[in-house]
């Protein structure tokens, strides 16, 4: 098995938003805003390769979205989906899975792109089952008007219409080494990817905890569709984690890759901040 990080550039996310409840004295000590409030958050995807399947977690926000959309995320960083894939020697017709945590479009815009004259939509994985779970998938055709704005139907028909589409209800394993599991705190059908490298386990935690800021029990997301049930979700799961010494890849958090736990008098907290590469090349 190999792993990769599959950095897709990042955006400006409002602190507060991050955050939640959390005063901004806290939380700025880690992620320094600035004069209006926005964090640079990163969008990075996780790439697997295992025996003869390339599994990719997610694609960032991809870059069809028109300006007037654009211009409120400050898009920023030199990094693209199709760029970090070749980096390491992928295309995007070699991906066999595309797992899509959930379709808020900073997650899967990447997984659609527009024709050479821009006038129909394609999928960017054309050999690649599309898995997404059939509650968020649901969700994303009929939206609750709490996510609306973050569903795009250019995100969603275009697979439909592909054949490519994947849909699955409970936990499965992916292949023997990966298992998909389901949380609905942040939105329902939030799918998690669990990976056994090495006798080890790193999780693709996706917005379960978006940065390492947010492992302390209450500091949830205000992004979270169902607060209480975020919280209980990721009480468990951190418990689990930290019995089972998972290590965690993150998805938005720019300058901490990966992380493992510790117990503290305080809680369940980070312990150590590693790269995927330290973590492939390193005892842990």
């Amino acid at each position: 098995m190999k792993l990769f990080s599959i950095p897709t550039g990042n955006l400006k996310l409002d602190g507060g938003a991050v955050f939640g409840i959390i005063p901004k004295v806290l939380w700025e000590k880690m992620y320094p805003a600035d004069e209006h409030n926005l964090i640079n958050c990163t969008m990075r995807c996780l790439l697997v390769e295992d025996g003869d399947r390339k599994i990719l977690f997610d694609s960032g926000i991809g870059d069809k979205q028109n300006e007037d959309f654009l211009k409120h995320y400050h898009l920023n960083g030199e990094d693209t989906l199709i760029g970090s894939l070749s980096k390491h020697g992928y295309q995007p017709e070699d991906i066999t899975d595309h797992v899509i945590t959930h379709l808020h479009f900073d997650h899967c815009g990447g997984s659609i792109k527009y024709n050479d004259r821009r006038t129909n939509l394609l999928t960017v994985f054309p050999n690649a089952n599309y898995w997404i779970s059939h509650l968020q998938w649901n969700l994303a055709k009929i939206p609750n008007r709490l996510e609306g704005a973050s569903f795009l139907k250019e995100n969603i028909e275009p697979v439909e219409k592909s054949g490519q589409l994947k849909l699955f209800d409970t936990d499965f394993n992916l292949t023997p080494n990966i298992r998909i599991r389901l949380f609905n705190g942040h939105t329902l059908g939030l799918a998690i990817g669990i990976i056994q490298y090495n006798n080890r386990t790193i999780v693709n935690i996706s917005d379960l905890i978006p940065m390492t800021g947010n492992i302390p029990l209450s500091w949830i997301s205000g992004y979270d569709t169902n607060p209480l049930n975020a919280l209980i979700e990721k009480e468990q799961f951190l418990e689990e984690s930290l019995k089972n010494n998972y290590v965690y890849f993150f998805f938005h958090d720019l300058e901490r890759e990966c992380c493992d736990l510790q117990q503290t008098p305080k809680g369940i907290r980070l312990s150590r901040v590693f790269t995927l590469d330290d973590f492939m090349n390193a005892e842990f």
